[in-house]
């Protein structure tokens, strides 16, 4: 807070205080700043370690469905988690009948069995399921 004393003929003893915002503003932008970067990296619930592998970058489309196989062998629709294959069944049944057909990204875990891929793969397979995809991550090249 800074205080200023008026120069006057002397017979007016006012003061003028005045908050200063700078401060203030400028922690506020800070704080904008690190929230518009870190919201995009919280934006999948289920934690895997995706293997790496070179790819083409593909746009996802809405009625894209992403299944996840975690380190464990658990299965996810979308974020959701499954309690049984009967269940993953059902699901892709359902959507195997829509026009056109949407497609089927599988997210496993690198840590993961392949027994648990495999899995969702049969399944997708069984239900007739026409495009199917795994996501990976890019390799970091030192």
């Amino acid at each position: 807070m800074a205080i200023t004393y008026l120069e006057g003929d002397g017979e007016s003893d006012s003061m003028l205080s005045e908050i200063n915002t700078t401060p203030l503003v400028d922690v506020m932008l800070v704080l904008l700043i690190i929230f518009l970067i870190t919201i995009p990296v919280i934006n999948t619930s289920v934690a895997v370690r995706l293997p790496t592998a070179l790819n083409q970058l593909r746009k996802t489309q809405p009625q894209t469905v992403v299944i996840s196989v975690d380190a464990r062998g658990g299965i996810y629709w979308f974020d959701a988690k499954l309690g049984d294959a009967q269940s993953l069944q059902q699901r892709l049944q359902e959507i195997a009948l829509k026009t056109p057909q949407p497609e089927v990204h599988i997210r496993g875990d690198a840590r993961a069995d392949y027994e648990a891929v495999a899995r969702v793969l049969h399944a997708c397979q069984q239900a007739g399921i026409a495009r199917i995809g795994f996501v990976t991550e890019a390799p970091i090249n030192p």
